[in-house]
């Protein structure tokens, strides 16, 4: 099963979140749902304040990495449905960056899988953060 559309250019919004639950409601068999939304941080680094982070990805590799842990996520948990969509380009503090959404019959599953799905796209995934700075300064951000 290949993954389709995981990068999103700029902030994740509201709206899109609110339609991909949406889409849901169709899927009778489902009976839990779990997700997962990073948001950028206003950090206070060295004395300068995070307006946004610059996110760029090799998307081949990234694209690859998904699809993996995707595959891996399927075979360990009992899950119905998964996605995946992480921002490129200039997401602003207080802005959703990341949603990962899993879905499964049973609650016990969600929630299992989507803290396995996150830890395993912040230490897999070659995704980038040039966090911005107030300033107009910047640093490359150090995932966590």
């Amino acid at each position: 099963m290949a993954i389709k559309n995981v990068f999103v250019q700029g902030a994740i919004t509201p709206e899109y979140i609110a339609k991909s639950i949406a889409n849901h409601q169709s899927k009778t068999t489902i009976g839990a749902h779990d997700i997962f939304l990073g948001q950028v941080r206003a950090d206070v680094i060295d004395g300068k304040t995070v307006s946004a982070i610059e996110y760029s990805a090799y998307e081949e590799m990234a694209n690859a990495k998904f699809h993996e842990i995707r595959e891996s996520a399927f075979e360990k948990y009992d899950l119905s449905c998964m996605h995946i969509y992480h921002s490129k380009g200039i997401v602003k503090t207080g802005e959703i960056c990341l949603f990962v959404f899993v879905s499964s019959p049973h609650r016990k599953e969600v929630f299992n899988a989507l803290h396995h799905i996150v830890e395993e796209i912040k230490s897999q995934v070659p995704i980038f953060g040039k966090e911005l700075f107030q300033d107009d300064s910047y640093q490359w951000k150090v995932n966590t």
